[in-house]
C-alpha cells in the first residue's frame, strides 16, 4: 500500500486543522491505521490509531479529548482532526498502515510503536504558532 499524507499547515494556538492520509494499492480495509508525529530533534511518537473497521480508536494521553482519528474505507482515507492546538503539537505528522495479516500484537499495544506498522507515508508538517 502507498500512503500520501496531506493537509498540514500553519495554525494559531487554539485553532483546528485536519490532516488526511490517502491510501492506494491493496484493499484499504486490510489495514489498521495510525498517526505518529515527530518534532524537530525528537523521536517519532504515537498520536492515534484506528482499527480496520473504525470501531476502535486509541489515543496518546497528550492528545486525548483534542484529536479525533477517523477513516472512510470507501474513500481509502484516514483523517486526524486536531482541535485546541498547542505549540507543542508542532511536528511532522506521519500515517502508518498495519497489515492485519501480521498480528504483531497490534491490538495488544503495538499500535503505539513504530514496529507495529509495515508502511509509512511521507509526512505533513503542522506548525502551531503561539
Amino acid at each position: 500500500v502507498q500512503l500520501q499524507a496531506s493537509g498540514g499547515g500553519l495554525v494559531q494556538t487554539g485553532g483546528s486543522l485536519r490532516v488526511s492520509c490517502a491510501a492506494s494499492g491493496r484493499t484499504f480495509s486490510s489495514y489498521d491505521m495510525g498517526w505518529f508525529r515527530q518534532a524537530s530533534g525528537k523521536e517519532r511518537e504515537f498520536v492515534a490509531a484506528i482499527t480496520w473497521s473504525g470501531s476502535i480508536t486509541y489515543y496518546a494521553d497528550s492528545v486525548k479529548g483534542r484529536f479525533t482519528i477517523s477513516r472512510d474505507n470507501a474513500e481509502n482515507t484516514v483523517f486526524l482532526q486536531m482541535n485546541s492546538l498547542k505549540p507543542e503539537d508542532t511536528a511532522v505528522y506521519y500515517c502508518g498502515a498495519h497489515d492485519r495479516e501480521y498480528l504483531r500484537g497490534w491490538y495488544s499495544g503495538t499500535y503505539r510503536s513504530l514496529a507495529g506498522y509495515e508502511y509509512w507515508g511521507q509526512g505533513t508538517l503542522v506548525t502551531v504558532s503561539s
